[in-house]
């Protein structure tokens, strides 16, 4: 498992959003407990979807094991899904803040 191929542009996309947020957009989006909340209603639709996708007994959608660190939960999702999720839905929001901080 290296983890090169899933794992380390996940940890990447989060660090480049997470510094997109602190050094440049600066919209306050994490000081927020709206954003929290709605990253909590994401996570309750992901991990059932998700974890129907992924289940190993009967994947959807697999990943080659040797591209991720393997770590899977709950219900067999990777890890690294929970990274790239976070990243686009925080991406998404950040842009439309943005966007619209300057209407």
């Amino acid at each position: 498992m290296t983890g090169l191929g899933y794992t380390a542009p996940a940890v990447a996309a989060v660090a480049v959003v997470c510094a997109l947020e602190l050094m440049l957009l600066r919209t306050g989006l994490f000081r927020r407990l709206s954003y929290w909340l709605s990253m909590v209603i994401v996570l309750g639709f992901q991990i059932p979807v998700d974890g129907w996708l992924t289940k190993l007994s009967a994947p959807v959608v697999s990943y080659d094991r040797h591209q991720t660190i393997g770590l899977r939960f709950p219900f067999d999702i990777p890890v690294e899904d929970f990274l790239f999720g976070f990243t686009m839905v925080t991406a998404v929001l950040l842009l439309w803040e943005r966007r619209h901080a300057h209407r």
